[in-house]
């Protein structure tokens, strides 16, 4: 018997270069091998033990059964009292908000539900690896606007008009970005909604590292700018802010009639989020908010520690991020062919793991990403590698 071909859609898709530099330094520590990992995003932190009590006595309670499909009451009204009290955006609980399992798959069923076969996403570059896949899967592609490293990566609207066809659905924005660090300026952030208006697009605006941020840069979440809630769907979750990667718990927030269409993928794909790790999620917004300070503190350290140690090696330029978890870092000058034949050369020669900027898209060339969510340990001994490896 000759089985039919798979789907032609999810063969052209590639396989996420982050999660393959993770599973390959996985394999490389299972041999023995001592590799220092910066090429993830996963914070190095415990669980604030207030959340992890949260979850453990809802599973003692017996709280482990479905919830209803936009999350339990509890979460959804926690959600709409941080965005009222951060953003002053009125929300309401049960029409605004679903709670999903993990920020991705909040992103994953917004793009399903906006998007349709040939229908095209704009999204500025370098990017998070996914919004691409998520697109294709939709039957959508993505029309990539470079930003350029040296502006800082700077967003202009008239670069987003230049993108836009007749064809053109939504505008997808990740700010703080992954994975340059750039934060938005209101201006910026402005420019993003007058476009969107405009021409009658959605925004699609990624959030998820809306509490990382560092100096004295502010997060503007793009729904609460002038005329923009309506067009707008935020994603947002637990995962970096909390350091809660592993309970894969995230929200949308959009109006009405858009989270009324984005309910029926959720129902159909997973149903609803864990209901114990919802309450988890309870207790991380209506708690004590000290611990994200602190981890932050310690991001900003370690940010500072990885750049001084990049800024003695010559060839190797960069700017501090603004917020998120990256350095992106420009090693056009060291005269390697490309990125990726730098990221093999340095895993092969000092076994430290990066990720090269080609898994960012257009733009992402001539760079690497560098994670400094881990231990300060990890980042000295992977600055002491680096020297090593160009002396």
């Amino acid at each position: 018997m000759r089985l039919r071909a798979l789907s032609k859609r999810v063969q052209q898709l590639e396989l996420s270069e982050t999660y393959a530099i993770l599973d390959t330094v996985r394999k490389l520590r299972q041999q023995g091998e001592d590799v220092v990992d910066l090429g993830g995003g996963e914070p190095d932190f415990r669980t604030p033990d207030h959340i992890v009590h949260a979850a453990v006595n809802a599973l003692a309670e017996g709280e482990t059964h479905y919830t209803a499909s936009r999350g339990t009451q509890a979460l959804l009204e926690a959600v709409a009292h941080k965005y009222k009290k951060e953003h002053g955006l009125d929300l309401d609980a049960n029409r605004n908000i679903i709670i999903t399992p993990s920020a991705k798959h909040a992103l994953f069923i917004t793009l399903m539900t906006l998007l349709d076969d040939g229908d095209e996403l704009i999204v500025p570059t370098p990017s998070w690896v996914s919004y691409k896949a998520m697109a294709a899967m939709a039957g959508a592609t993505v029309k990539a606007v470079p930003l350029d490293g040296a502006t800082g990566f700077r967003l202009e609207p008239e670069q987003l008009e230049r993108a836009i066809t007749p064809r053109t659905k939504a505008i997808l924005i990740n700010n703080p970005n992954n994975p340059t660090g750039r934060v938005l300026s209101r201006e910026e952030a402005q420019g993003v909604v007058q476009v969107a208006l405009k021409h009658g697009l959605y925004i699609v605006s990624d959030e998820i590292y809306e509490k990382v941020l560092y100096d004295q840069s502010r997060h503007i979440s793009m729904a609460s700018l002038e005329g923009a809630a309506p067009i707008t769907v935020t994603i947002s979750g637990f995962s970096k802010a909390y350091a809660m990667t592993g309970w894969r718990l995230g929200y949308v927030v959009g109006s009405e009639d858009i989270c009324g269409q984005l309910l029926k993928v959720q129902q159909h794909t997973v149903g609803c989020a864990g209901s114990f790790i919802q309450r988890g999620g309870v207790a991380a917004l209506e708690g004590c908010q000290q611990r994200i300070a602190e981890m932050v503190v310690a991001y900003k350290r370690r940010r500072d520690r990885l750049i001084s140690g990049l800024e003695h090696i010559p060839g190797i330029t960069c700017r501090a991020p603004e917020g998120a978890l990256y350095v992106f870092a420009s090693i056009s000058d060291l005269g390697f062919e490309n990125s990726m034949a730098f990221t093999r050369w340095l895993l092969e020669t000092v076994k430290v793991a990066v990720t090269p900027g080609t898994a960012f898209g257009e733009g992402g060339e001539g760079y690497v990403r560098l994670s400094f969510a881990g231990s300060d340990e990890d980042i000295d001994e992977a600055i002491r590698r680096l020297h090593y490896a160009f002396q």
